[in-house]
């Protein structure tokens, strides 16, 4: 049986080219290597945008380094053991973002001793996905987030998402229908209101924003409140998705059984990793409900080849890895004309360059 020889752990800090507030102004990389019995290696990686990138590094370092070493190097047979023996610090959160920098690394060792990339791996079902345009840009004027959509628009994207949840909810909708001007009636729309609001005002926002036919409202309420998404999705038309805060499987199943949300959201990291990202895909199939994997194009547009249906790949505007100077190799993926395929690379294809310029910015 191949088992874990060693993982190391360091943490860049990758400064934003669009800060996504005035406090986010870079995101954290906690850049991960797995070395197997068998002198295969594996690079992998956790993270987060600003908050909580060292308590990430610390657990991998002292929690997860010494429990993983001398066990199997398969990441569906490790990921339930670890799980159990970080629970005591949480069920998810810090918890399964820093499992996610073992888990991503397990596979991409398990491609690069196969000779593969990991769509392969897994099962890829067709050549390209779309991939739409989004941006961190509620802070934007309205001139700013216009010109932003048009980039898109002439890009060839087919479908954008921008963020709304200002205080006027006057302001929203004249935002909104400045950006559905633009798009035309044919391209799609989606709008994220990142947990601003709560139910009632959920509810009235969404009279206002529902004549520009958004495909989507992204995270009307704080992200944990299920019975509150359960009678929002009674009182709008509007398709809830929801998923980039949601941290288990097990949370993903009450929202999915629960009949609440059309679209599942899970982001690779935050939910531990691939192997529980591919749990969750089966439980949102079996509930009749797609997935659209949120952020991190370079590796969630690999898995998004791999999913049922119609997927979606989510491109903030120049905040990729490889957009951002972080990568050591070419990115593992393309995207052009509104559409994302593969590079050749084996396995992930994602190894982080250690930088001065980023460490100076950490």
């Amino acid at each position: 049986m191949t088992t874990i020889r060693s993982l190391t752990a360091r943490l860049e800090r990758v400064p934003l080219v669009r800060p996504w507030a005035a406090d986010v102004t870079s995101v954290g990389v906690i850049a991960t290597t797995v070395v197997r019995s068998d002198g295969a290696r594996g690079w992998g990686f956790s993270w987060t945008p600003q908050i909580g990138a060292e308590a990430v590094l610390a657990m991998l370092e002292h929690d997860i380094a010494p429990a993983a070493i001398g066990r199997p190097a398969d990441p569906t047979r490790t990921w339930d053991e670890l799980w159990r023996h970080l629970h005591e610090a949480g069920g998810g959160g810090i918890t399964t973002i820093a499992l996610a920098g073992l888990d991503l690394a397990l596979w991409d060792a398990e491609g690069r001793a196969h000779g593969a990339p990991l769509s392969t791996l897994i099962g890829r079902r067709r050549d390209s996905v779309t991939a739409y345009g989004s941006g961190v840009n509620l802070h934007y004027t309205q001139d700013e987030l216009v010109a932003q959509v048009r980039r898109w628009v002439d890009a060839g994207f087919d479908a954008v998402k921008i963020k709304v949840g200002r205080p006027d909810p006057a302001e929203d909708a004249d935002r909104v229908a400045a950006v559905r001007e633009v798009l035309g009636p044919d391209r799609g729309l989606m709008i994220d209101a990142n947990q601003r609001w709560d139910l009632g005002r959920a509810a009235a926002a969404m009279e206002l924003l529902a004549p520009f036919a958004p495909a989507w409202i992204e995270e009307p309420l704080r992200a944990d409140d299920l019975a509150g998404h359960v009678e929002l999705s009674r009182r709008i038309p509007t398709p809830i998705a929801v998923g980039e805060n949601l941290h288990t499987v097990h949370r993903f199943e009450e929202f999915l059984a629960s009949g609440a949300i059309r679209f599942a959201q899970p982001n690779v990291v935050r939910v531990g990793g691939i192997t529980p990202f591919l749990r969750i895909v089966e439980r949102a199939h079996a509930h009749g409900v797609q997935v659209h994997p949120h952020l991190l194009p370079e590796l969630s547009g690999q898995l998004a080849l791999t999913l049922p249906g119609d997927p979606l790949a989510e491109d903030v505007e120049d905040a990729g890895f490889g957009d951002l100077g972080a990568l050591a190799d070419p990115s593992p993926v393309r995207i052009a004309d509104g559409r994302l395929t593969e590079a050749p690379h084996l396995g992930l294809g994602l190894r982080f360059r250690s930088h001065p310029d980023l460490e100076a910015a950490s």
